[in-house]
């Protein structure tokens, strides 16, 4: 069974109505991002950047996965599938998908400003001051920020070395560690992008591009990819 891994960006979560702040300049939501996702904006005020992620929350809750989350997990039933994503809603999941590495945290847990290795799953949409750990450390986003180390990249760096072929849906490749991803491959892997703005990338006989949003160019790989690999 051929192994396909999948990094997946802000562009196919935006589609299902998650807004990102490189949308707007910067702003995420209204406020300078080094405000709501930095330890420097934390350690500032942090009874501002609880209230900004229990919003985000509270938006994931109703948000829904677009057809671009659905046919990647339909791609379990005919291949090894691993999403690699710099989102930190759970669409994929509530797709379906079975194995997914979030880069940059996960929105529906929480963490111990103390211990990082206490990691609370949350089953509602608001994390409060005074909300603690068992070591009474006050709970923070367990979120990724500007700044911070991102503790799941060397795993991901496996999963795309043992790629057969290797996808990227919704991202810029900007952003790094996680751009420097397609790099990791093996040279003869397949690479499809699928992205309305593609990215500046090197000729390469093993790129397969589709400028296109998620929901419509991950079902047209999907196709291909089937047809070319059962």
């Amino acid at each position: 069974m051929k192994k396909i891994v999948v990094l997946t960006g802000a562009g196919i979560s935006a589609e299902s109505g998650i807004r990102t702040f490189r949308d707007a300049d910067g702003l995420w939501e209204g406020h300078d991002v080094m405000e709501v996702a930095s330890p420097e904006g934390w350690a500032s005020n942090r009874e501002l950047v609880l209230e900004f992620y229990n919003q985000r929350r509270k938006q994931a809750l109703t948000a829904q996965p677009n057809q671009g989350h659905f046919t990647l997990a339909e791609l379990e039933e005919d291949f090894e599938v691993t999403i690699v994503t710099q989102n930190v809603d759970n669409l994929h999941e509530k797709a379906g998908s079975s194995n997914v590495i979030h880069l940059h945290g996960e929105l529906f847990k929480s963490q111990s400003t103390i211990d990082p290795s206490l990691v609370y799953d949350m089953s509602g949409w608001e994390l409060n001051l005074g909300d603690k750990c068992e070591k009474e450390s006050q709970l923070r986003p367990y979120i990724v920020w500007f700044g911070e180390l991102v503790p799941m990249m060397d795993v991901a760096i496996e999963e795309a070395l043992s790629a057969d072929i290797f996808m990227v849906v919704g991202t810029s490749l900007v952003v790094y560690p996680a751009a420097g991803l397609i790099h990791q491959t093996r040279p003869d892997t397949p690479k499809y992008i699928i992205d309305p703005s593609m990215p500046d990338l090197a000729s390469d006989p093993c790129l397969h591009l589709f400028e296109e949003k998620g929901s419509t160019g991950v079902p047209k790989v999907a196709q291909i990819l089937r047809e070319k690999y059962l």
